[in-house]
């Protein structure tokens, strides 16, 4: 099991980011964490591989652990190489080289041996990699560079993957494809945590799902309780009046709420 228990995170010494985030994600699950901009949802990802040290950030009290083994005091390649892979928002692939090239960057801490069979996995979920392997992945449309960011890090074998909003930026359409992606992903073994804005989307797929705000999480229930919770309804899944609010527009919205009252 992933484990974050009483997590606080501060940025520049001064900025408390996280306020005592506590999250589990069981093996062979999907697990949801949902908020709007600004929550911390990146920052907790980011304490769990090994990455505030590159944003000024530093873990102040609490712990990440992995299998009751603690991993926050690790560096990120030890924690790649312990099982953990992660998909940052925006993609992040490197535009002047192939798809080809960029997959194999990915397996840098697997063994030379299975690179060719990690390669026909990510080809058999992503087949439309397969026809482009030898393009320049900045030529790749947004959906198919999301598609190469999740497969190069699948190269390294994670036993949880890290999602950091992969439907960002998608048309529908592609943000179903995704959707039944990282389904299929979970079904062959691998556990995910999924950071999303996109509610419905997230909790469609989840087993369970916590929600932050402000550093905080304020609800943590099982996704199906999440779905039909009224304040989720009316505030992040737009299902309780005729415009749907997204996580964007939460804070804005209830701050105007309180205003108007």
């Amino acid at each position: 099991m992933l484990a974050v228990e009483n997590l606080e995170v501060v940025y520049e010494d001064v900025i408390l980011v996280l306020k005592g985030v506590t999250l589990k994600v069981p093996e062979g699950s999907v697990v949801a964490l949902l908020g709007a901009n600004g929550a911390g949802k990146t920052t907790v990802l980011r304490a769990i591989t090994g990455l505030l040290d590159v944003h000024r950030g530093s873990i102040t009290k609490g712990s990440v652990t992995l299998d009751g083994k603690p991993i926050h005091q690790l560096a990120a390649p030890a924690i790649v190489a312990g099982g953990i892979g992660q998909v940052m928002e925006g993609r992040r692939i490197f535009a002047e080289f192939t798809v080809d090239e960029n997959l194999r960057i990915g397996a840098h801490s697997a063994s030379r041996d299975t690179i060719d069979e990690d390669l026909d996995r990510v080809f058999s979920l992503f087949p439309v990699l397969a026809d482009r392997h030898a393009q320049t992945a900045g030529y790749l449309s947004g959906g198919e560079q999301q598609m190469l960011a999740i497969g190069r890090a699948l190269m390294a074998r994670p036993r949880y993957l890290l999602l950091d909003e992969p439907s960002l930026g998608l048309a529908p359409l592609l943000v179903q494809q995704i959707r039944d992606l990282i389904m299929e992903i979970n079904q062959q073994g691998t556990s995910v945590l999924l950071v999303e804005q996109n509610a419905v989307m997230a909790l469609s797929i989840a087993s369970h799902g916590y929600v932050l705000e402000t550093g905080k999480i304020v609800m943590d229930k099982p996704a199906a309780a999440l779905r039909e919770d009224d304040d989720i309804r009316e505030f992040y899944l737009g299902l309780a009046d005729e415009g749907a609010v997204s996580f964007r527009d939460v804070k804005h919205y209830k701050r105007r709420k309180r205003w108007l009252s």
